[in-house]
């Protein structure tokens, strides 16, 4: 038995809660992680994990056990490292998830300087606004707009995303420009909806002492911030979007602001990833980037 293996086995055991999860994120077979974690137990001579057909449950010993193997892992990551020359330079294989348009406006424009700067970091970069298992994904960190809901995950706040009102000239052409929030009630909106909740975002609108809700006529509804851009431009309703997804298309005319006395609150971005997983060098040092990235465009 390789002890390292057995360890990392079980530990993925347990903040999978299934040994089939387990094995996916390891890539290896199910027989292996189990047969590693059996072998584990038998050194030990203490049971880790309780088993039903339905869940995997670790015991108060499995629970101790698994704080000081986590300990263990990173410091021997750290050592590695630490003895090669070589890997002083941050390297591996980095698996992240951003929203579309985040990606394809703001991130992946910016990937040459963060690959010559990092030139050993293989990214893989999930361009999803879906909800992500991190653990179940083997996801090393994701971002995201809005408050983490999720309490068990260690959450960076990376900025506030000022947003703004905007709608097509075609649609306009239809309609009548609201001149006061209160109008948007006869008007079509194109609304995005929440990865986890499924419910559409609600923005609130304000001018001095006065705040009022936005409220209108749905239009369409959708999880992707992509097709909730593409549907704006295509004239199908109102919608609100952060400054950096509508710039380009402003310009051009695409895009008309509306309400621009009014503010919306802003969209706060975090970068999340969990409190158990180590966070390496690489992760590090993606981080401290995607910080010095978005304090250039959260604002605009």
């Amino acid at each position: 038995m390789d002890r390292f293996d057995a360890m990392q086995a079980f530990a993925r055991v347990v903040e999978t809660g299934s040994f089939t999860k387990a094995a996916d994120t390891l890539h290896m077979s199910k027989t292996s992680v189990t047969q590693l974690v059996q072998q584990l137990e038998a050194r030990l001579r203490v049971r880790l994990l309780n088993r039903t057909t339905r869940k995997v449950n670790v015991t108060a010993d499995g629970a101790a056990y698994y704080e000081r193997v986590i300990r263990l892992l990173a410091d021997m990551d750290d050592a590695e490292t630490s003895l090669s020359a070589a890997s002083a330079v941050p390297r591996g294989r980095l698996r992240v998830d951003v929203p579309s348009p985040l990606a394809s406006m703001i991130l992946i424009p910016a990937l040459p300087a963060f690959h010559q700067r990092y030139p050993e970091i293989q990214l893989d970069l999930g361009v999803s606004d879906r909800y992500v298992d991190l653990i179940g994904d083997n996801v090393d960190c994701v971002v995201r707009g809005g408050t983490i809901s999720d309490q068990s995950l260690v959450a960076r706040h990376l900025g506030d995303l000022q947003l703004g009102m905007y709608a097509a000239p075609g649609y306009l052409a239809r309609a009548a420009v609201p001149a006061h929030p209160s109008e948007l009630a006869t008007h079509h909106i194109v609304s995005f909806l929440g990865a986890r909740s499924r419910k559409a975002f609600a923005g609130i609108m304000q001018r001095g002492e006065e705040r009022i809700g936005l409220q209108g006529r749905p239009a369409l509804a959708v999880d992707d911030g992509n097709a909730y851009l593409a549907a704006g431009l295509a004239g199908l309703g109102i919608l609100w979007l952060p400054h950096y997804m509508a710039k380009a298309h402003r310009a051009s005319g695409a895009l008309v602001p509306l309400l621009e006395d009014w503010q919306l609150d802003p969209m706060p971005l975090y970068l999340a990833y969990p409190p158990n997983r180590h966070v390496s060098a690489k992760l590090r040092v993606f981080i401290d980037w995607v910080v010095e990235l978005m304090a250039e465009h959260a604002g605009r």
